[in-house]
């Protein structure tokens, strides 16, 4: 028992148009980052350029990317960067000398194990 097919006239109505606004859940970060970088590149250069051995480069560059992720954390990245640069450079200065003395120390006692 077959049915006849039957074709039901399909009708659609006009094309519906809407006009998305998309709104950003967070502002634009490119122009503050770029920002950032720059004056984080600026005052690693004045910090590198008065350290006083070449053993402070890799950790003042550390610093200086510690301090502008965790100033890029605030409102502020811009205003709180050089302070957090500057505490975190004195961190880097205090491990070293730390990380230099326990070499200093520990060399004459490893040459007589020998």
């Amino acid at each position: 028992m077959k049915r006849p097919k039957k074709n039901v006239p399909t009708r659609f109505a006009s094309e519906t148009r809407f006009a998305v606004n998309p709104v950003p859940t967070a502002p634009f970060r490119g122009t503050h980052e770029t920002e950032l970088e720059r004056l984080k590149n600026r005052l690693l250069r004045e910090l590198i350029a008065s350290a006083p051995t070449p053993d402070l480069y890799a950790p003042l560059r550390r610093a200086g990317n510690e301090a502008a992720a965790l100033a890029w954390g605030t409102s502020f990245p811009l205003l709180v960067l050089p302070e957090l640069l500057r505490e975190k450079a004195e961190e880097a200065r205090q491990y070293t000398r730390k990380q230099a003395s326990l070499l200093k120390s520990k060399t004459p006692a490893m040459g007589h194990a020998a």
